[in-house]
């Protein structure tokens, strides 16, 4: 059975420890913001699309060694980071996507995150139907559940807000699984089992319409969770021949979630417009609340969302293979290939 990670491990963090510190936010300075503005035209003049970007075609002489640091904290730190202040006042579209792209690149490789392909994903209201199971839940305004995106590191950077809610959340989910080795070790032996995820019509070559894989796992001294509660729940309404959940698994599950909702966990951050969020799917789980829109389109709350293959990722149990693809060391890993399907940067949602 999985026992609790090392006590020095900087991702087993708690709420009240991150609501009484600061230095997880990362103000960029007037010589930042130029120094991207500068890049963005560079990359422009060079003739790059968007996806031919990386962080030696980004230059930032100076900017680079605050963001190696906050790429360290993301991925062998407390795992997440909020960037804030990005230039995206006055920018048109493309020149925000650009620079959402460049800075993303200093963090990992850009995995597409849907069927379409799509490189940069809208986090955007489309009205689509949030009580069919196939639908994607950033496409609505629903509250979305703590859980975990298919890559390494997920980055939101807010165009936006909400008129009303939307707000983001976040928790250690190294501290959970330590927290439930400790209270509840006949649970967390349960979560060590596989669980079936819905593919959710997003099926690359050779694979089937659902996965297993198990919730924690321990692999070179470290815990990696993956935990997606609406995927797990999409299975089972969906597919007859999956094993069905059972109490001991439901319980669990309800686990996780009570205490990633608790103030003891939970941390909650407003995203202001050029705020990028950056968060380690391994070690953290997010979630946002239901949000009330603006009536006005150009008002509606929108986020640009990337993953990424993280620079200088952890090891991955095998597990991962059924929904990383193929863990092979120094080679991008994550995201959704649907066959047919070429990687692609959206500049509008859709």
């Amino acid at each position: 059975m999985i026992q609790p990670g090392p006590a020095a491990d900087a991702s087993a963090w708690r709420a009240p420890e991150m609501r009484a510190r600061r230095d997880w936010v990362v103000t960029l300075t007037e010589a930042d913001r130029a120094e991207i503005l500068a890049a963005v035209g560079a990359t422009e003049d060079a003739g790059l699309a968007i996806h031919e970007i990386t962080r030696d075609s980004f230059a930032l002489p100076a900017f680079a060694a605050r963001l190696e640091a906050a790429r360290r904290d993301v991925v062998d730190g407390r795992g997440f980071v909020l960037l804030r202040g990005l230039p995206i006042e006055g920018l048109d579209r493309q020149r925000v996507v650009r620079a959402c792209f460049g800075v993303g690149s200093y963090f990992g490789v850009a995995r597409p995150q849907n069927r379409a392909g799509h490189l940069v994903g809208h986090v955007y209201d489309l009205g689509e139907d949030k009580s069919d199971p196939k639908t994607r839940l950033y496409r609505t305004n629903a509250r979305q559940r703590f859980h975990v995106d298919s890559c390494d590191l997920v980055g939101l950077l807010c165009l936006q807000p909400a008129r009303m809610g939307g707000a983001s959340a976040i928790v250690s989910s190294t501290a959970i699984a330590d927290e439930i080795a400790r209270t509840r070790p006949d649970l967390a032996a349960v979560l060590e089992q596989p669980f079936t995820y819905d593919r959710k019509g997003e099926i690359p070559e050779g694979k089937g319409p659902h996965y297993p894989i198990p919730i924690v796992h321990r692999l070179a001294g470290r815990t990696t969770v993956y935990f997606a509660r609406d995927f797990i729940e999409s299975a089972q309404k969906r597919f007859d021949d999956i094993p069905r959940l059972t109490p001991a698994q439901i319980e669990a599950l309800d686990l996780v979630e009570r205490l990633a909702e608790s103030d003891e966990f939970r941390l909650e951050m407003d995203f202001r417009p050029g705020d990028l969020q950056m968060v380690h799917n391994h070690v953290i789980l997010h979630s946002r609340t239901a949000y009330e829109d603006w009536q006005d389109p150009a008002r509606k709350r929108h986020l640009l969302r990337l993953w990424l293959s993280a620079h200088g990722g952890r090891p991955l149990p095998k597990a991962f293979e059924e929904r990383y693809g193929p863990l092979v060391e120094g080679q991008p890993r994550g995201g959704i290939y649907v066959p047919g399907v070429v990687p692609q940067v959206a500049l509008e949602p859709a």
